[in-house]
């Protein structure tokens, strides 16, 4: 149905060139000859073809150029005739004798371009006269092209300041008062069009006249043009009349389509000036008008005017310009009872963004659109409309993006309100955003209040706001948000001692409430903020500091040990185990033994009870060892237990190169570089022996599996432990030990049955190398090696 149509259109779209083709030809011979009469008379007919209302205004459009371009080629021809002694005036009366009015007017319109240029006449006459007949034409889609046609043969005759058609008889006010005049017509005529034919073509309709709306916005266009329309002509005149036909037009698309060209095409300036009276027109439009994106783009235009000249935000403050605009949402949004909450919310959001442009000093303004955007919101329950909750976070991160310091945001008192309202996800998401901006901006939280107040911003990431965790969300993601809270904490600072430890005690009655999923990314940075505080404080007399101080050393151990024993419900034994050691390290370097001894049992305890992988349990025994040979703070009696907890731990090892490993560490437990009173060279002898052993089991082990004796790197490694006690001035450790340990390792390579390992020979030959480096030395060093054969 819809091709034959089209099909009919082009038909009769070509018929209606054809017919003004012929007739053009006739005319222009009829130029040619100088001949008027049948150059007006073909003239006629070919405008005759403009009559038509068969066609659609987008083929009426390609006829209509047509029509167009022959009337310049006759206006030409207008003016040659007046130059050659023709009467313009004559001639303007002689075309009123055309048979119909549509070509009549036309050709009216044509004429009276070249009388008014021709100066025999006040030009506002001339164009009273036009804009007047021009009523003649009542069908929509022909009166509107006629009119358009008319603005456009006229626009560079106006009598504006400084023009040549300016006179005693002509002003600005004429000038004015025609596009004024032909706007109204054209409106009206537009707004009919709507009720041209059958209501099930409605939809057609408002498509065809949405194509023809620029023929009407034009006119506003050539008024924002004329020189003459200063502030005062236009606050007292233009605006009136234009938004007086804006709102008795009652039409959806007029009314959204004439705002918009309002804003578009006059002054930034002229807009400040004359807000009260654009604003109110806003509550008096059609409920089903987009006010918000025209308001949006009022306050857009505005919010760039003040970025691009400071001198201009005087005037803002002159004319109240929030207060107007802040007053107009609120009569909007009441007016238009149907209004979505993305709406209202969009206009809140533009209204916050003209405040941080023009106002950002004053975060009381700020603060009001939140107010105001939380009491829209009230009652709503959570957002689930997704462009609701897009609108709010852009609301929510344009303070953030002014200010550059969430300290600017945490003063706003609406601020988490209004984040009360966004789903979990978008939820989330905006409290991403507030800790990239903290990172982004360096931003030091140093008081536990706004700790405080930002965790309880951001506390979709640090807890299941429902209660109940999102099995849904990608493992990816969780870590990424998880890590963004944990980078967030390492950024909470004070150089108060008092203060930080309140900090510290605030992040943790937070994370806390985060689950076993959460704790094992969250806990870490908060115990290693606790240890920073604690080594600041290290040295300070606690009698100074006084009984009722709250950021003691032990105070901050006492409150470690409960954050780490936190992580035994996660259960995460490893991670816990090296933070006890991290903690048993720090007081080691505070000297306070008990509470050293106190976290090095309990990383005993997870050791014994709940770290069960060999692979783990080996990283866990070396840990240990690590720590403990590090400690200084223990006591004879302390340490020995220590110490035979760890040998023990590390001859019970699953695999034996394993065992053999761990204990060739504890050698370092007894003999410690800088402290005399851990130089046990029989103990170390012990602990390379009982090694030697395990290696020689292991060795041993291999050759009963696997027919080959196996690779001789545990001999190699124990070697250099032997050499590394023995240059430290181990008595027990001597050359014999030394060499028959080396003709062991050489005997073992020599052996048929020996498996070929590259890395172990090369291990060898590389100590070899560094016992004959040694020897070479001389001095102390050169003489001790000197017995050794290699």
């Amino acid at each position: 149905m819809m091709s034959e149509v089209a099909q009919d259109e082009e038909k009769w779209l070509g018929a209606g060139i054809a017919g003004l083709q012929q007739n053009a030809f006739y005319m222009h011979r009829a130029l040619d000859s100088n001949n008027l009469r049948d150059a007006l008379k073909y003239s006629a007919q070919m405008l005759s073809e403009l009559r038509t209302s068969r066609l659609s205004p987008h083929k009426y459009y390609e006829l209509y150029m047509r029509a167009f371009d022959e009337l310049r080629k006759l206006e030409m021809f207008f003016k040659e005739e007046t130059r050659r002694g023709c009467s313009i005036v004559d001639l303007y009366e002689l075309v009123q004798h055309a048979g119909n009015i549509l070509p009549r007017l036309y050709l009216l319109c044509t004429v009276g371009s070249v009388y008014i240029k021709s100066k025999e006449a006040p030009a506002k006459d001339v164009l009273k006269d036009l804009v007047e007949m021009c009523r003649g034409i009542q069908h929509p889609v022909r009166g509107l092209f006629l009119r358009s046609y008319l603005s456009q043969v006229s626009r560079d005759k106006l009598p504006d300041i400084g023009s040549e058609y300016e006179g005693d008889a002509d002003t600005v006010v004429d000038a004015v008062e025609f596009v004024l005049q032909n706007f109204t017509e054209m409106n009206k005529l537009w707004v009919r069009m709507q009720h041209q034919g059958p209501a099930r073509e409605k939809e057609k309709r408002e498509k065809e006249r949405s194509e023809l709306r620029d023929l009407v916005g034009k006119n506003l266009h050539v008024l924002s043009q004329i020189e003459g329309v200063d502030l005062e002509m236009y606050k007292e005149t233009v605006l009136p009349r234009v938004l007086e036909q804006v709102v008795n037009c009652k039409d959806e698309l007029a009314q959204y389509y004439l705002m918009d060209c309002i804003i578009q095409v006059f002054p930034d300036e002229y807009h400040l000036q004359t807000l009260e009276t654009l604003l109110g027109a806003y509550p008096q439009l059609q409920p089903s008008v987009d006010v918000k994106t025209v308001l949006s783009q009022l306050m857009e235009r505005l919010s760039n005017y003040a970025a691009s000249s400071a001198e201009a935000l005087p005037e803002f403050l002159q004319v109240e310009a929030f207060a107007k605009l802040n007053n107009a949402i609120g009569k909007v949004i009441e007016a238009q009872v149907d209004m979505p909450v993305a709406g209202a919310v969009t206009l809140y959001s533009s209204l916050l963004t003209f405040t941080l442009h023009v106002h950002p000093d004053r975060l009381d303004y700020v603060d009001q659109v939140l107010g105001a955007c939380v009491k829209k919101l009230s009652g709503k329950g959570k957002l689930e409309d997704s462009r609701a909750t897009k609108q709010i976070v852009a609301l929510l991160s344009a303070p953030l993006e002014k200010y550059n310091d969430i300290m600017t945001a945490l003063k706003l008192s609406n601020y988490p309100r209004v984040m009360e309202y966004l789903d979990n996800g978008t939820n989330k998401v905006m409290a991403v955003v507030i800790i990239q901006s903290i990172m982004k901006n360096n931003t030091c939280v140093s008081t536990a209040d706004k700790v405080e107040a930002l965790f309880e911003l951001i506390k979709g990431l640090i807890k299941d706001l429902d209660g109940t965790f999102d099995d849904e969300l990608d493992e990816e993601d969780f870590k990424e948000e998880q890590n963004s809270v944990a980078r967030l904490i390492q950024m909470l600072y004070s150089d108060d001692p008092e203060e930080m430890f309140k900090i510290i005690c605030t992040v943790r009655k937070h994370i806390l409430t985060g689950g076993p999923k959460r704790l094992p990314f969250t806990a870490p940075p908060l115990v290693f903020s606790a240890l920073k505080l604690v080594r600041r404080l290290q040295g300070q007399d606690e009698n100074v500091v006084g009984e009722e101080a709250l950021a003691t050393p032990k105070k901050i151990f006492q409150f470690l040990n409960q954050i780490i024993e936190a992580l035994s419900t996660v259960p995460t034994p490893e991670l816990a185990l090296r933070l006890y050691l991290q903690c048993a390290e720090a007081a080691n370097d505070s000297d306070l033994e008990p509470v050293a001894y106190e976290f090095f049992t309990q990383a005993y305890i997870l050791y014994e009870e709940e770290i069960s992988d060999s692979k783990a349990q080996v990283t866990a025994i070396h840990l240990i060892i690590g720590t403990l040979q590090r400690m200084h703070v223990f006591g004879v009696e302390n340490r020995d237990t220590l110490t035979h907890k760890a040998t023990g731990y590390s001859a019970k090892l699953l695999k034996k190169p394993d065992q053999c490993r761990a204990v060739y560490a504890c050698s370092h437990l007894f003999w410690v570089d800088d402290q005399d009173s851990v130089k046990d060279g029989e103990r170390v002898l012990l602990c390379l022996k009982r090694a030697l052993r395990i290696a020689n089991a292991a060795q041993q082990m291999t050759n009963a599996t696997r027919g080959g004796s196996g690779s001789v790197t545990l001999f190699v490694e124990i070697l250099n432990k032997y050499l590394y006690f023995f240059e430290k001035g181990n008595p027990q450790v001597n050359i014999a030990a030394i060499q028959g340990l080396i003709e062991l390792i050489t005997t073992e390579m020599q052996s048929d049955t020996s498996t070929q390992d590259p890395a172990a020979d090369a291990f060898f030959a590389s100590t070899l190398r560094y016992i004959q480096f040694q020897k070479q030395k001389g001095g102390v060093i050169g003489e001790k090696y000197e017995p050794i054969k290699v």
